[in-house]
């Protein structure tokens, strides 16, 4: 294990944390009708608030990524998942709420739950499953949850939209780490011109765009702690789904192992809960969506 990934990982949750932050408080302040639509980036591509967390996030993206080179998905995707601690510390100095018994006890449960995951199962690199049957399946399942949460976003707008909508961003970027590993290793292989003859690259950017108006959705209609969770805990789960499921990463299996392993997962999920409904998480500062909505009718 790596200690330079461990230290991009932590950077890139730090960057990401940060930058959710900032772009939250940007988007609750974009028009309503920009719902879904691509319009709202050209909204708030012109609010520098949102330029400085869209900056951190790209570094965040990039660190990233540089992680994913040198280490399995199973190993970069948890630690990633810490980005919520670093949103929440942001939040704190602004709001100045103490962490409290609640913060504690998210802050305990998200790094034991990262910690017993990556001792556990040790995340080691393995033979990359060649089977495209395989491959299309597991990367069709997380797309196809992604749109069907998306859609029932689209009923639930105003209630439980924001929520599903930001698991569907964090399913689509679990996938997008998983490709960007996989261009990672073409570019290593064959240079740049086997990398941009592959689909990998340009599906990578594809998804990165939508899921950033999905989670820009979220940000728009609802305070982060009605977002943030889901996308936190949604991405991990996915980016190990593909890192087991085609990647070739290795886990332990013994029995031992795999209940640390699943007892990590559910300490991370609850971790990301309690930090995430945490009274430091911003509440949103100006009308919410669904104050807006009722004064359009």
């Amino acid at each position: 294990m790596s200690v330079l990934v461990l230290v991009l990982a932590v950077c890139a949750a730090c960057c990401l944390g940060f930058g959710f932050v900032l772009q939250q408080s940007a988007a609750e302040r974009a028009p309503l009708g920009d719902f879904l639509s691509p319009r709202l980036l050209l909204d708030l591509v012109r609010v520098p608030r949102w330029l400085a967390g869209m900056g951190l996030m790209v570094a965040g993206l990039v660190l990233g990524a540089i992680a994913l080179g040198g280490g399995e998905l199973t190993l970069v995707e948890p630690l990633l998942a810490t980005n919520l601690l670093f949103a929440l510390a942001l939040s704190r100095v602004r709001t100045r709420q103490p962490l409290g018994r609640q913060g504690w006890a998210g802050l305990a449960l998200l790094a034991g739950g990262v910690t017993a995951f990556v001792l556990a199962g040790e995340p080691r690199g393995g033979s990359v499953v060649t089977d495209p049957v395989r491959h299309w399946l597991i990367v069709g399942v997380m797309l196809g949850l992604a749109l069907l949460l998306t859609l029932c976003a689209g009923r639930l707008r105003l209630t439980w939209g924001p929520t599903l909508l930001a698991a569907a961003a964090g399913l689509l970027y679990g996938v997008q780490d998983s490709l960007t590993r996989v261009s990672g290793r073409r570019f290593s292989a064959g240079g740049l011109a086997e990398l941009l003859t592959s689909w990998q690259p340009y599906a990578v950017v594809v998804l990165g765009i939508t899921g950033l108006v999905l989670v820009q959705s979220a940000f728009e209609t609802a305070p982060l702690r009605r977002s943030l969770p889901a996308l936190t805990a949604a991405q991990p789960l996915a980016g190990i789904a593909c890192g087991v499921g085609f990647l070739g990463d290795r886990l332990h299996t013994d029995a031992g192992a795999l209940a640390w392993e699943a007892g990590g997962l559910a300490a991370i999920v609850a971790g990301i809960v309690l930090l995430g409904l945490h009274p430091a998480m911003p509440h949103g500062t100006g009308e919410s969506g669904r104050e807006r909505a009722l004064q359009r009718r």
